[in-house]
């Protein structure tokens, strides 16, 4: 029998807001408490976001930390097919990436694992 594992949402860990820089968008996220700011520190790495959004066709994933303000900033190159005024893309600005990125699973925080926002996976 396959191993279960728990996966939360990074929605319910944090908020995002997120919008374009010429050809590049780039991605704030901000961890709801200081518990899910150190998990996040650890599993919402540069590899991940680069993986979520590969679909996209994107350049470089940079990832910053805020330590004081509990957030990530993500610099995304290459993920607006050219820009504002250059891309055909209905988001020319980046501006759903951030709601987009919160559907992202994530394994679970033990804390999380008996709540109602963990998901069993197989």
């Amino acid at each position: 029998m396959a191993e279960q594992q728990r996966m939360v949402r990074l929605g319910d860990l944090a908020h995002a807001r997120s919008g374009d820089k010429g050809n590049s968008a780039n991605i704030g996220v901000v961890a709801n408490d200081d518990v899910s700011f150190q998990w996040l520190r650890s599993h919402l790495t540069e590899a991940a976001v680069a993986a979520y959004l590969d679909p996209l066709e994107i350049g470089r994933v940079r990832r910053y930390e805020l330590p004081h303000l509990r957030a990530f900033n993500f610099v995304i190159e290459k993920a607006l097919a050219g820009g504002a005024s250059r891309s055909l893309r209905l988001d020319t600005q980046g501006k759903s990436l951030g709601m987009a990125l919160l559907e992202l699973r994530l394994p679970a925080l033990e804390s999380l694992a008996s709540s109602n926002t963990a998901e069993t996976t197989r």
